[in-house]
């Protein structure tokens, strides 16, 4: 593994779908992310929220403070952890979650479910440093781009504290997701979304997106959970049951939510044509799509992904 961190899996593991990246280009910070530096590395919460704007999907709209601490070499975000039980699990799942800064609107704040890919636990969602894999500085930032714009953040995790992968393409739970302990999973976290344990949200208001693995589980959002998200981004991934270049897609739900999708050119775990294939078919009958494909990048967030995830889910908000 680059850059000095413990080693993961192997890429055997990356059947189910895991990643790679390489290192964040510092020399363009912070411009190609639309996101302002407070330049300080302090972490010990959010700035003051005086005059905060946010709570608005209005794009022109932000925080007067950002809410994360952003530097060239640190993003910092805080956060708070919620365990869940789930039956048969011997542990905790854990979901890490953020409110954006002011009050929220009289309705609560739009919501952004953030799935983490294979291996890469949930709580590498809120802080980073230039480097680490599979783009992972870019996917911080696009935390503190959602939270700026408005939006309550949430990233649960896969069993055993982030270090597998989503149930939504593995057997037997790709035929039989009523079975799985991630529908258990979702379900408990829509019940303590209604019941307002992660904040003041507007339930009316949910979006989902994530890379890899977490890209598969968005897609599972619109097969299994209908009616429930305004609208999607999937990152390096395809239809809720594919796995890498074995993708076979069955007839899509009519309703399913608007979708963007991002991916690398140069992917080599999740073919391009995967994704183009899928988007494809929802564009062909009448679904909101939008595909943008980098043609140097491969697996891993990419710069533009914060401002492209904040647009897409501004833009198809209501």
């Amino acid at each position: 593994m680059k850059n000095g961190m413990a080693a993961f899996p192997s890429r055997v593991g990356c059947w189910f779908l895991c990643g790679c990246a390489g290192a964040a280009d510092t020399d363009s910070f912070p411009e190609e992310t639309g996101i302002e530096s407070d330049g300080s590395a302090d972490s010990d919460g959010p700035a003051d929220s005086e005059g905060s704007e946010t709570g608005s999907l209005d794009s022109d709209t932000a925080a007067s403070a950002p809410y994360c601490a952003i530097t060239e070499t640190w993003i910092e975000c805080p956060h708070q952890e919620l365990g869940i039980p789930l039956f048969g699990e011997a542990s905790d799942r854990r979901v890490f979650y953020a409110e954006p800064l002011g009050e929220p609107p009289a309705d609560g704040w739009p919501y952004v479910l953030l799935f983490q890919g294979s291996y890469f636990p949930a709580e590498n969602f809120w802080s980073a440093e230039p480097g680490v894999p599979w783009g992972g500085w870019y996917q911080a930032l696009a935390v503190a781009a959602l939270l700026d714009a408005g939006f309550a953040v949430i990233t649960p995790e896969t069993r055993y504290s982030g270090s597998t992968f989503w149930d939504t393409n593995v057997s037997p739970w790709n035929v039989a997701w009523t079975t799985s302990g991630d529908h258990s999973l979702m379900l408990e976290i829509f019940d303590r979304i209604e019941a307002g344990e992660f904040g003041a949200l507007d339930t009316d208001q949910a979006f989902a997106a994530g890379l890899s693995s977490g890209g598969y589980m968005t897609s599972r959002m619109a097969v299994s959970y209908p009616g429930r998200f305004q609208a999607l981004a999937i990152h390096s991934a395809s239809y809720a049951t594919c796995i890498g270049s074995l993708c076979a897609l069955p007839a899509l739900p009519e309703d399913h939510p608007p979708t963007l999708f991002l991916h690398g050119e140069l992917d080599d775990i999740v073919p391009v044509w995967t994704m183009t294939a899928y988007a494809d078919v929802l564009s062909e009958q009448g679904t909101a799509v939008e595909v943008s494909v980098d043609a140097e990048s491969g697996h891993e967030w990419i710069a533009e992904d914060p401002q492209r995830l904040r647009d897409w889910f501004i833009a198809h908000g209501s």
